[in-house]
């Protein structure tokens, strides 16, 4: 069962996954703290390479399936124009001024 959007327990990884579904490049931008890195399948990413090919240029989507972690880790059915739909893991690193400094994906 897909939790909504609006009911994800921290506040960050909402904004997040709310910005990915709005394909609203600024807001997804705006939740990341300066210098944010991230990882794809264990290997780490530019970030802005893979946000641009992986989410906005691709009509990325995030559909949340379960949460864990006081809602920073999540584990949803993830598609994009590229690759169509394949379940995902998420992990995001939020800081203390309620930005994330990094997050992780890969296939679950």
């Amino acid at each position: 069962m897909t939790i909504q959007t609006s009911k994800l327990s921290d506040p960050t990884v909402r904004a997040f996954v709310a910005a990915v579904n709005a394909h609203d490049r600024d807001a997804f931008m705006g939740v990341l703290a300066p210098g944010a890195t991230m990882a794809d399948d264990g290997t780490d990413r530019d970030l802005t390479d893979w946000v641009d090919r992986e989410i906005f240029s691709s009509n990325g989507h995030l559909e949340v399936d379960n949460e864990s972690n006081r809602g920073r880790d999540l584990v949803a059915s993830y598609r994009n124009d590229t690759y169509g739909e394949m379940r995902t893991r998420w992990h995001f690193e939020v800081e203390d001024d309620g930005r994330i400094s990094r997050f992780e994906t890969g296939q679950a």
